[in-house]
């Protein structure tokens, strides 16, 4: 039986996501959340928000940036999904 080339597997998708705490969380913090672009707004109120956005690998990724929000006592206001990126798109937003 001749062989069949295999099709190349589809490359992995990272999904784009929009993570938004009360609190303030300065640029410093982007490497400990695996590179998301960390910013802080006044949103007319006495506590400000951080928003943290970028590529996340996975669901497990995600859990894990949650989990480290959760330890550092912060209250989650929004979690968005943008977009699905394939791989090489990903690496390029970082």
């Amino acid at each position: 039986m001749p062989s069949r080339p295999h099709a190349a597997a589809p490359a992995p998708e990272t999904t784009r996501y929009v993570i938004v705490v009360r609190g303030d969380l300065d640029a410093r913090w982007s490497d400990r959340f695996a590179g998301l672009d960390v910013s802080v707004a006044q949103e007319g109120g006495p506590v400000p928000l951080t928003t943290l956005a970028g590529p996340v690998a996975d669901q497990a990724a995600l859990r894990g940036l949650l989990n480290q929000l959760w330890d550092l006592n912060l209250t989650l206001i929004s979690v968005t999904q943008n977009a699905t990126l394939s791989e090489p798109e990903a690496h390029h937003d970082r």
